[in-house]
């Protein structure tokens, strides 16, 4: 174990990358009961999902610390998740939508292999990124809201206040409210435990469903037979070139900023600000969502709550595998997960939308040619319902205002191919 992980040269040792392990799946483990919940909303069998969800996780996660020797997670990602689910799907179905993370998955695959996501890397503008991330925590807690009642449709003013006294949206404020003095207090694992809490308080106002025996916690995990290899490709062809290069979109340049924050936390980056063994690390995560889509739940990424066991000592890919192994003991709880109420994911929505709004604050809103298409990116996918149409917003709006400031030279000649592309998603 020494010699494979290396890890006296990384100054560390068995105990160590245990605990940091044993962190990163606190942190991260909420995915086991959110996932379900929000794929389920497509008609996906809830505890095939689960078990779908689990296998990804821990499969690509030990791949990774085997593969690579860095501590980093994956699972299902936030966001794409909730893209997958209403977005994509509802279009021609789950099965489409596997489809379309399938191919996503082999296209970012063949771009890790050949290194040319380092170069698309430079061509899109950090405010972008940055603003893609933003949206995405807007949309993704905007959905956990409406879920749950707390933000319903109004006539008059298109959405309004639901009726926070209903029991339901009631508990998850409750929820929210124990999940945000968790995460204020740095307590690890503090989604999770808000979960797993609001889960309990549930069940004495009739929103949880009361187990009835040991076997609606514990026992064998669901079978995967229902979503197992269910793809449609014809109808992920349908979707259009958009959907799917949304889908890479998004989880190569999540990964990637996940990739060198977590690995400059950890003192990984040379004196370039290039993190070694980049292409390994990369191929693996697009590895992780063609298996995703196989085995039966959307998009596999890097974890940015991998900083957890990092910030726990985790130096190498023992933490990984520790991780890996514990998503594997958690297979034999899925019973677990389909008790767990909307109540209780939806809080951890919003949470999680909370941290994903910080990318706001590397966007220069100064300059208002980076500005506007930002702004637009953000607020587009919350309003439209739609990653798809804010990453096109921005697209379309970047080299527009740079042009006609006359700083034409600031834009990558690549910029301009997604405009095209983004133009021709919106007239066609």
């Amino acid at each position: 174990m020494e010699n494979f992980f290396k890890l006296k040269e990384n100054n560390t040792n068995v105990r160590t990358e245990i605990v940091a392990g044993i962190t990163t799946f606190m942190t991260m483990a909420y995915i086991i009961f959110v996932n379900p919940d929000i794929l389920g909303a497509t008609g996906m069998d809830k505890p095939a999902v689960a078990t779908a969800t689990i296998l990804a996780a821990a499969i690509t996660t030990i791949l990774m610390g085997l593969v690579t020797n860095y501590p980093f997670a994956l699972a299902s990602g936030m966001g794409l998740n909730a893209y997958f689910a209403f977005t994509v799907a509802p279009e021609y179905g789950w099965q489409a939508a596997l489809g379309a993370v399938l191919i996503s998955g082999i296209a970012f695959f063949l771009l890790s292999v050949f290194g040319i996501v380092e170069q698309i890397d430079k061509a899109i503008p950090h405010s972008l990124k940055r603003a893609v991330a933003a949206g995405i925590g807007l949309f993704i807690a905007l959905i956990g809201l409406t879920n749950v009642g707390i933000i319903v449709s109004d006539p008059a003013t298109i959405i309004g206040l639901g009726n926070i006294k209903e029991v339901a949206p009631a508990l998850a404020l409750i929820g929210l409210l124990i999940m945000a003095i968790l995460t204020a207090l740095k307590v690890k694992g503090s989604i999770l435990i808000g979960i797993l809490i609001t889960t309990v308080i549930g069940m004495f106002v009739e929103v949880t469903q009361i187990p009835q025996s040991i076997g609606d916690v514990v026992g064998p995990p669901a079978s995967l037979s229902p979503i197992f290899l269910q793809l449609d490709f014809p109808g992920a062809l349908k979707l259009g070139f958009m959907v799917i290069f949304s889908l890479l979109f998004v989880d190569m340049f999540d990964t990637l900023g996940t990739l060198m924050g977590t690995s400059a936390r950890a003192g990984f980056l040379d004196k370039e600000g290039r993190l070694p063994r980049i292409k390994g690390a990369m191929t693996v995560d697009a590895i992780g969502t063609m298996l995703g889509a196989l085995l039966g739940t959307s998009t596999v990424t890097t974890y940015v709550e991998s900083t957890a066991g990092v910030s726990e000592g985790g130096r190498t890919g023992l933490t990984a595998v520790t991780t890996g192994v514990l998503f594997l003991l958690a297979l034999f709880f899925t019973p677990l997960a389909t008790l767990v109420p909307g109540a209780a994911t939806a809080p951890a929505l919003v949470i999680v939308g909370v941290l994903m709004m910080g990318a706001v604050m590397d966007i220069d809103f100064n300059d208002f040619t980076e500005a506007l298409p930002a702004f637009l990116t953000i607020i587009a996918m919350p309003l439209t319902y739609s990653i798809a149409h804010g990453i096109a917003a921005g697209f379309i709006t970047y080299p527009i205002v740079k042009v006609a400031s006359g700083r034409a030279k600031e834009v990558h000649w690549f910029a301009y191919v997604l405009f095209v592309v983004s133009l021709a998603f919106y007239l066609l």
